[in-house]
């Protein structure tokens, strides 16, 4: 089971936050065409490695926030708040 850092709440199980997909995304101008809006809404990175996520805490604070996860190894690296810019990840 993950321990996921929330940045209010302090270090919690996994089972008390809802996944919300890849993180620091912009949507679209609303003048984009069929193809590039079908992409905002449907295509997502899918990496090995490192990728910034965002998570709810929806059996705490229900705050939404950025975790820097590794998907390979499940390591958490990093949270931030969503109004806060990603930190530095450690190497």
């Amino acid at each position: 089971m993950l321990r996921i850092p929330c940045p209010w709440c302090g270090e919690r199980d996994e089972t008390e936050f809802h996944f919300g997909g890849q993180s620091h995304i912009s949507r679209p101008e609303e003048t984009v065409d069929d193809r590039a809006w079908g992409d905002y809404l449907f295509f997502r990175d899918n990496p090995k490695g490192r990728h910034w996520e965002r998570w709810q805490h929806s059996f705490g604070c229900g705050q939404w926030f950025n975790v820097l996860r590794d998907t390979l190894t499940h390591e958490i690296a990093a949270t931030c708040a969503m109004s806060e810019p990603p930190p530095e990840p450690p190497p």
